[in-house]
């Protein structure tokens, strides 16, 4: 496993990309309302990333046809965004963006709700949140990559929720997925030792029933098994010699 670590000035370029995305991602929540198409979406998050100058990573990207993931209540990730498919009040939507500026990536997903959503879904959504920032407290130099999962999986595991095993997160620099892979559930071993100017996409992923998914005939969207509902939340973060910097969050 070659885990790539980030010289200072690599580290600006990823910051810039990441407050970048940052604010693609503040916009588009703005955006989110009953009545509007996942394709809505797509397009618009393609115009603002493009009006920074930048490329959208997910575009083409193995195929890939869009620029944002839009992925509508039981999905959990690579929804294609569609025309025909518009948004209705109650649902959940999960947004997966990510840009190249200046030849470096960064990768952030938030799910937002449609108008009036349920409690149940509110607390998905929170849960799912709240799981990354316990994560990330021990995502500091010196510890170890697994570390990370252990933190995840115990915060959420006392809410009966399912954690996706399937998707993972990942390593993210010049290119979009880099080594480590990053489970977001509890693993055997401890996995490699956590280093300054290392760059991660932590991104868990949870459903409101069990873990099992399923990927549709499209060979993109993924969907919960038992059809409950499921919520993303990542970004991308520096490891240093003290705490977590997180890139994609303005």
């Amino acid at each position: 496993m070659a885990v790539t670590i980030k010289s200072a000035r690599e580290i600006e370029f990823m910051r810039e990309a990441g407050r970048i995305l940052a604010e693609v991602h503040e916009e588009l929540g703005a955006f989110i309302r009953p009545g509007i198409s996942t394709l809505d979406i797509d397009m618009l998050g393609e115009k603002l990333i493009r009006s920074y100058g930048c490329t959208p990573n997910f575009l083409n990207y193995n195929g890939y046809p869009a620029s944002i993931c839009v992925s509508v209540n039981n999905e959990v990730v690579h929804g294609i965004p569609n025309r025909n498919h518009i948004l209705e009040e109650g649902d959940i939507v999960s947004l997966d963006a990510g840009l190249i500026y200046k030849g470096y990536h960064s990768d952030a997903a938030r799910t937002h709700a449609v108008g009036n959503i349920s409690e149940d879904a509110k607390k998905l959504i929170a849960v799912t949140r709240q799981s990354f920032f316990e994560g990330i407290k021990l995502a500091k130099a010196g510890n170890h990559l697994h570390d990370i999962s252990e933190a995840i999986d115990d915060y959420v595991s006392g809410f009966g929720y399912g954690i996706v095993r399937d998707l993972v997160g990942h390593g993210i620099g010049t290119q979009l997925h880099e080594d480590p892979q990053i489970p977001n559930f509890r693993q055997k071993r401890r996995g490699v030792r956590l280093q300054a100017g290392m760059t991660l996409a932590i991104e868990p992923m949870i459903n409101m029933g069990g873990w099992p998914v399923e990927f549709l005939d499209d060979g993109w969207t993924v969907v919960t098994r038992d059809g409950s509902l499921s919520a993303h939340y990542e970004n991308t973060i520096l490891i240093t010699e003290g705490e977590p910097e997180i890139l994609t969050i303005c």
